[in-house]
C-alpha cells in the first residue's frame, strides 16, 4: 500500500477533509482566548482564563465522547463537537458585544468540548488504515493543522474588525462557520459502527476494567506520560505568548503571527514523523520530541525580542509534533479493540487535566512572575520527566511502532 492509495481512500479522505476544516478553528480560538480575555477581564491575571476554561472542557469532555464514541460511532462524536463549537462561537460573540466575561468564558468552555471531540480524528485515522501504515495515518492526519495554522491566522487578521466598533466579533463568526461547514465532509465517511459488548458472567467486560488497570501497563503508562507532557508544556509556552508579547511592545499581529509559526512548526512535520518512526522506532522518535521541547523552553528564556520569540515558539512546536505523534502511536500499539473507548478517553483525559493545569498557572507565572521564570519552569517539568522515563526503562521491549 502507498500513501497515494491511502489518500484516496473515502473514509481516510473524508476524516482529513473534515479535520483539516475543523482545525482552522484552533489558532483562531487561541489568539482571541488571551486578546479577547486581556480585553474583557477584570484583572490582568485573569487574562488566560477563557484559554484556561477551554483546556478546562476538554478534561470534563474527553472520556464521556470517547464513550460517546465506543457506543455510537466515530461521526456522532465529531458531529457533537461541530455543533459544540458552533454554538460556542456564537456564544462568545455575544460576550463581546454585551462585554461580559463570565459569558466569554462559558463560551471557551462550550468551543474546549468541542475541540476535545475533534481529538479524537487521530485514532480514527489509524482505525482506517493497515496496521502497518496506523503510525503514517496518524501523522498525516495531524497535516491538517498545517492548513489550520496558515489560513486560521489569517482568517483572524481578515475578519477581527469587521463588526467595528465591537473588535474581534467576526473571527468569532468565523470560527462559528468552520464548526458547521467541516461537518459536511463526513457524509463520505463510512466507518464500522461498534459491535455492542457481549461480556460473560466468568469474564468482565474489558471496557469497563481497562481504564483503571491501564496505567499498571507500562507502554500505556510511558504513552500517556509523554503525551500529557508534550501537551501541556505546549500549553505553558503559549498560551501566555501573546499576553507577554505585547507587554513586551509587540502589536496583536505580531502575536498572531508568532502563533501562525508555531503551529506550522507543530504539524508540518506531520509528513514525515510517521516515516520517521516506522524507520527509527517510536520511542526513539517520542524522546527526540521530549528533549526538542527542552530546547525550545531553554531558547525562550535567553531573551524577549521577536527572534526568540518566533525561534522558541517554532522549536517548541516541533518537539509537540514529534512527542505527541509518537505517543499517539505507542497507544494506538498497546490497546485492544474492546479497550479503546475506555483507554483512549483515560489518555485524553490525563491530557486534558495536565494541560488546564498548565494553562490556568501559565497566566499566574507568567503575569506574577515573569516570562523567564515560566520559561525555566517549563524546562524544569521535561527535565523531570525525562528522569522518569529513564528509571521506568528497564522493562520496555525496544519494539518499534
Amino acid at each position: 500500500m502507498s500513501v497515494g492509495v491511502l489518500l484516496k481512500t473515502p473514509n481516510f479522505l473524508g476524516l482529513l477533509t473534515a479535520n483539516t476544516i475543523l482545525a482552522a478553528a484552533f489558532p483562531i480560538q487561541l489568539i482571541l482566548g488571551g486578546l479577547v480575555g486581556l480585553m474583557l477581564a477584570p484583572s490582568p491575571g485573569l487574562a488566560t482564563l477563557p484559554a484556561s476554561v477551554q483546556t478546562l472542557a476538554a478534561l470534563l469532555v474527553a472520556a464521556p465522547v470517547s464513550l460517546l464514541m465506543g457506543r455510537f460511532g466515530r461521526r456522532m462524536g465529531f458531529a457533537l463537537g461541530g455543533v459544540l463549537t458552533t454554538l460556542g462561537a456564537l456564544a462568545a460573540t455575544q460576550a463581546v458585544f454585551a462585554q461580559s466575561f463570565a459569558l466569554l468564558c462559558a463560551a471557551h468552555f462550550l468551543m474546549g468540548a468541542g475541540w476535545s471531540a475533534f481529538q479524537y480524528f487521530r485514532f480514527a485515522a489509524g482505525e482506517v488504515a493497515p496496521p502497518g501504515w496506523r503510525p503514517v495515518a496518524i501523522s498525516l492526519m495531524l497535516t491538517s493543522g498545517l492548513v489550520a495554522a496558515i489560513v486560521g491566522p489569517q482568517l483572524f487578521i481578515a475578519t477581527k474588525d469587521a463588526l467595528l466598533p465591537i473588535p474581534f466579533a467576526g473571527a468569532y463568526l468565523v470560527i462559528a462557520t468552520i464548526g458547521l461547514v467541516g461537518l459536511a465532509p463526513l457524509a463520505i465517511v463510512r466507518l464500522t459502527r461498534p459491535a455492542p459488548a457481549q461480556p460473560s458472567a466468568a469474564t468482565p467486560p474489558k471496557g469497563r476494567l481497562a481504564a483503571l488497570s491501564a496505567l499498571r501497563r507500562r507502554p500505556i503508562r510511558r504513552a500517556i506520560a509523554i503525551a500529557a507532557t508534550a501537551q501541556g508544556i505546549m500549553a505553558f509556552l503559549m498560551i501566555p505568548t501573546p499576553i507577554a508579547m505585547i507587554e513586551c511592545g509587540f502589536n496583536d499581529t505580531t502575536a498572531s503571527d508568532v502563533i501562525r509559526w508555531h503551529i506550522v512548526a507543530m504539524f508540518a512535520p506531520s509528513f514525515v514523523t510517521g516515516f520517521l518512526i516506522k524507520r527509527f522506532g517510536v520511542e526513539r522518535i517520542a524522546t527526540i520530541g521530549l528533549l526538542t521541547i527542552l530546547a525550545a523552553a531553554g531558547s525562550a528564556s535567553l531573551g524577549i525580542t521577536a527572534a526568540h520569540f518566533y525561534g522558541a515558539l517554532i522549536v517548541l512546536g516541533v518537539g509537540w509534533n514529534f512527542a505527541f505523534i509518537g505517543a499517539t502511536t505507542m497507544l494506538d500499539a498497546a490497546v485492544s479493540e474492546d479497550e479503546k473507548s475506555a483507554i483512549q478517553g483515560l489518555n485524553d483525559t490525563v491530557i486534558a487535566l495536565v494541560s488546564t493545569i498548565c494553562a490556568f498557572a501559565a497566566g499566574a507565572v507568567v503575569t506574577l512572575l515573569g516570562w523567564s521564570v515560566l520559561t525555566l519552569v517549563s524546562a524544569g517539568v521535561i527535565v523531570a520527566i525525562l528522569a522518569f522515563l529513564m528509571l521506568d526503562r528497564p522493562a520496555l521491549t525496544g519494539s518499534r511502532a
